[in-house]
């Protein structure tokens, strides 16, 4: 694992190529994308831990962003065009928040209609561009916290802590539409995303430095310590060959957390060398072995 500083301007399928050239192995994968204009925290997953990334379902968000408030455009963000007329615009900071405050906790989202959620097997971006009318469902969100640390003029600073495919274009464009202004993401970072936080990420070049000095290794997260919610077992060497053989193996009941389904197996070096799903107390099988 590798946790990528993400650069405006780079999709995330850019930053991939990128780290399979610098890796030189294929085998990169992401953990959720970012948009182009977006920076900040990428988990990208490399050689036998891309097999790692179904573990990884619907991890929280952090992030931080600034809104600009006066036209809106057809993206929700600054790479988009305008839809309205701008409009001069001195915020509020009462008023601001309290619009803000109205997107807190669980509701229904539109995304985009220039994002990457599928409508009939096509991302609704391609369906956008090419002037056809984008119809998105609502899905499920919930925003855990939303604060409002600057208002200045015509923008607003955000930080917020969000559950996966929360769209923090969509609050912006949301809120503005609230305030009878228009209003669009002008900034966004993300210095969170599920276990993986900003301090632990390398930019591109930091990594092809380390590439080009042989020293990749020191920017990868080890496997096992991977997954942090699944309770780790040390199984000795004649257990690891079974286990690689697809039989079941038997954890400590008192190490492994009573009633987890999923336990890391790891070998007396570290290593891990499997995922193990419950069959009964005490028993797993090896649902998926590195």
């Amino acid at each position: 694992m590798i946790v990528v500083d993400k650069p405006a301007g780079w999709t995330s399928h850019d930053v991939v190529n990128k780290v399979r050239r610098i890796a030189g192995t294929r085998k990169v994968g992401h953990l959720g994308t970012l948009d182009p204009m977006a920076t900040g925290v990428l988990p990208l997953v490399i050689g036998r831990a891309t097999r790692l990334a179904q573990f990884y379902t619907r991890n929280d968000k952090v992030y931080e962003g600034m809104v600009h408030f006066g036209y809106s455009t057809d993206t929700y963000d600054a790479d988009g065009e305008p839809t309205s007329e701008e409009f001069p615009v001195t915020l509020d900071r009462g008023q601001v928040e309290a619009a803000f405050a109205r997107f807190k906790g669980a509701f229904e989202q539109v995304p985009p209609p220039v994002s990457a959620k599928k409508i009939a097997g096509r991302p609704a971006y391609e369906l956008a561009r090419k002037q056809q009318v984008v119809e998105l469902k609502p899905v499920p969100v919930e925003v855990y916290s939303m604060e409002v640390p600057r208002v200045e003029r015509c923008e607003a600073s955000v930080r917020v802590h969000c559950s996966a495919g929360t769209y923090l274009r969509s609050i912006a464009h949301d809120v503005g539409k609230v305030l009878g202004y228009g209003a669009f993401l002008k900034v966004l970072r993300r210095t969170v995303s599920g276990d993986f936080r900003i301090e632990s990420a390398r930019t591109l070049e930091q990594l092809a430095e380390l590439a080009g000095e042989g020293r990749l290794k020191e920017a990868l997260i080890p496997a096992a310590q991977l997954l942090p919610e699944f309770p780790s077992e040390t199984v000795d060497q004649i257990t690891a060959g079974q286990i690689r053989h697809g039989r079941d193996f038997r954890v400590s009941p008192f190490q492994t957390q009573h009633g987890a389904r999923f336990v890391k197996a790891v070998n007396s070096h570290g290593d891990l060398i499997a995922i193990g799903e419950a069959r009964l107390p005490h028993l797993y099988h090896p649902v998926l072995v590195l």
